[in-house]
């Protein structure tokens, strides 16, 4: 066997790796037997396909033969894909916050032969430089420790495993209340840049599960606070350098508090967010760009980063920020090479897009419209609109970046989701179609029975799903119902809740452990309900239990939201600014308003009041579509309901009790605009 053993591996990031001199092994339970037969510490480094600062230590370092032989001397030496295995991520980026690092990636950290932390960073450069050893010198010193100061190692090693236990077991605290909401609501204002939008400071990351807590913070108390902290954040997006003006799509995040410079890797769960919020806010705001953006980023997915055919097909993971080993190379511009492109109409264009001689970024230009963002001269968007063609045509010549091509059943649940409120929001039948389409991908190919994957790549699904996996899946599985009145994916829904409550419930402590019972490769099974970059499981499991609880009456999904949220509540106010996708969830248990719509299924005005519900700007509405109300379940309160004179009928519950029958869709915009 090679002793670098990542060719048969199919994640790209693995891939990158398999021809560095250093003998990496996949991450496995054979890795840790062999680590403690040889009683040989582990070097974990963890990263992913598209992460620049990964590529640049492995260029430094794994390619270099003598550090390569370095790690083989002294380490067994293991790789991760993070995005393939969040769950071992998870555990160890808990263990370096534990030891009071910023976490990040590359992720690089020193284990016991049992797997167990006990000393970690993140990029390490070949030589002496940012305040940081050179690697050779970590490496010769963290042997040595290991070797010479057992008992030190101990001490760390039963440290670290303490604390991450006590993390994996939060104190339950006394529940939440509206009140509380309010509060966190108002606490998350104060970490709001008021001029440029995000939270203060830098880097700057578009968070939009905390941005729809704020959102949803307006539509509840009416303040216009929160709606400023809002659309000023997003305005600031969607017109910086995070947007890629020419194909599509926003980048992971800004390096600098005006939006400007990103760092440049796409990442399908931030634009599956982003659409899925701009969806929600355009409701009421009717924001023209918004619009616009929300079709370029759909138009980006569709183009650059589908895999399968028309009718079933999902979504790759990621795009690369580097190109030709250059960070944002195919992205970035000179104003001598727009003026060849452009000819004489490139002065609008420079003066619309921030384009100067000396560039606006390390001597070279990040196209955006920060300075000059007024969408209001017809003639000017279109010679603006014809410019951008003709600069994409020219981009698409350049070398791009690479593409991982992973498909991942969390991101690609979010994709589902925002396609699906996105279609009905604009009126596009076909993003509705492409959203069934994944569903079916997922489905068909990255399911055993109810058991879902984590991941799919070159035809092989793998890794057992993780708790993201079901609630994201489900989640979008009841938005296709709601949406498209497609019953079969509530049934989904059910049975994979069904799953996540056998397999991945601590049934001693309460709430989803983010890896399945049976997954024997990690050191402890990691429990949270902080939002990252993508919303915690946990979180997101409460807003699918407590609609299903709107939809089914099954007063079992109820029970289990209010443990969750009593177990993951806190002691400390300031937790809470961490769980904004758990408070948004009992926010919809407290005071969802289950919408009914009753009628033919065929007929022309079930289309029309869909139309008006999922356009009103009420997010706390449950939708359910049936043809006999009779068929709800007996608890909720339009059971019995009847259409009226056979005609479409719509009815508005809440706290058990339902308004009058709405036959009117004029009637029905203004009552949901009420709720």
């Amino acid at each position: 066997m090679s002793p670098n053993r990542l060719a048969d591996e199919t994640s790209p990031y693995l891939l990158q790796h398999k021809d560095n001199p250093v003998h990496w092994h996949p991450w496995g339970a054979d890795v840790l037997d062999d680590a403690r037969a040889e009683n040989c510490p582990i070097l974990l480094s963890i990263g992913y396909a598209a992460c620049h600062w990964c590529h640049v230590m492995a260029h430094e370092s794994f390619e270099n033969d003598d550090i390569a032989a370095l790690m083989n001397a002294h380490f067994i030496n293991v790789k991760v894909d993070r995005e393939e295995r969040p769950d071992v991520d998870a555990i160890y980026q808990s263990a370096l916050a534990l030891m009071g690092k910023h976490g990040g990636w590359p992720l690089t950290m020193f284990l016991t032969p049992d797997g167990e932390p006990f000393w970690g960073g993140t990029y390490f450069p070949p030589t002496p430089k940012f305040g940081r050893p050179g690697f050779p010198e970590l490496l010769r010193g963290i042997a040595s420790a290991y070797g010479n100061q057992a008992d030190q190692i101990q001490n760390n090693v039963a440290a670290l495993r303490d604390a991450l236990a006590k993390l994996s077991s939060p104190t339950p605290g006394k529940g939440l209340t509206t009140n509380m909401v309010d509060d966190a609501a108002s606490m998350a204002l104060r970490l709001i840049d008021p001029i440029n939008g995000g939270t203060s400071g830098v880097p700057k990351f578009p968070q939009p599960v905390f941005f729809r807590f704020l959102w949803r913070a307006y539509k509840r108390t009416g303040s216009a606070l929160f709606k400023d902290a809002v659309t000023t954040s997003i305005s600031a997006m969607c017109r910086g350098g995070i947007y890629d003006h020419l194909g599509g799509g926003f980048t992971r995040y800004s390096t600098d508090e005006r939006w400007l410079v990103p760092h440049f890797e796409k990442m399908l769960y931030d634009n599956a967010l982003l659409i899925d919020l701009m969806s929600e806010v355009w409701q009421d705001t009717r924001d023209p760009v918004l619009a616009e953006r929300i079709r370029e980023a759909v138009e980006w997915a569709n183009a650059e980063m589908r895999i399968g055919d028309d009718h079933t097909f999902a979504y790759a993971a990621a795009l690369d920020a580097d190109s030709e080993g250059v960070e944002g190379k195919f992205y970035v511009w000179s104003e001598a090479e727009i003026d060849s492109v452009l000819g004489t109409a490139s002065a609008l264009f420079k003066a619309a897009y921030d384009v100067t001689p000396h560039g606006n970024w390390e001597g070279h230009v990040i196209l955006n419209r920060s300075h000059a963002p007024t969408f209001g001269n017809e003639d000017h968007e279109a010679k603006l609109a014809d410019a951008r063609r003709l600069l994409f045509k020219t981009r698409r010549q350049r070398i791009p970046p690479a593409r991982d091509d992973k498909v991942l059943a969390d991101w690609n649940g979010l994709m589902i989701a925002a396609l699906a409120q996105a279609s009905t929001t604009f009126g596009e039948l076909k993003w509705l179609e492409d959203a069934r389409a994944v569903f079916r991908f997922v489905v068909e190919r990255m399911a055993n029975g109810d058991r879902l994957y984590h991941s799919w790549c070159a035809g092989t699904a793998r890794h057992p799903a993780t708790i993201d996996d079901y609630a994201n899946m489900a989640r979008a599985a009841i938005t296709l119902y709601e949406i498209g009145g497609d019953a079969d994916t509530l049934e989904h829904a059910e049975r994979w809740v069904a799953v996540a409550d056998r397999h991945y419930w601590d049934s001693s402590g309460g709430g989803y452990y983010f890896s399945a019972d049976n997954t024997t490769d990690v050191i402890i099974r990691s429990k949270s309900a902080s939002d990252h970059a993508t919303p915690a499981g946990n979180g997101t499991m409460v807003e699918v239990l407590a609609r299903l609880y709107h939809l089914t009456g099954n007063d079992a999904h109820r029970q289990r939201v209010e443990t969750l949220v009593q177990l993951f509540s806190g002691e400390n106010p300031q937790y809470l600014l961490t769980t904004t996708g758990l408070l948004a969830g009992y926010e919809l248990l407290e005071r969802g308003v289950q919408v009914v719509v009753t009628g033919p299924p065929d007929d022309p005005g079930m289309a029309a009041f869909a139309e008006v519900i999922h356009t009103a700007g009420a997010p706390l509405k449950v939708v359910s579509r049936v043809v006999d109300p009779s068929t709800l379940p007996v608890s909720h309160p339009a059971h019995g309901k009847t259409a009226i004179d056979g005609q479409p009928t719509v009815y508005i519950c809440a706290e058990q009790t339902c308004g009058p029958p709405l036959t009117d869709s004029t009637a029905l915009r203004e009552a949901l605009v009420r709720r």
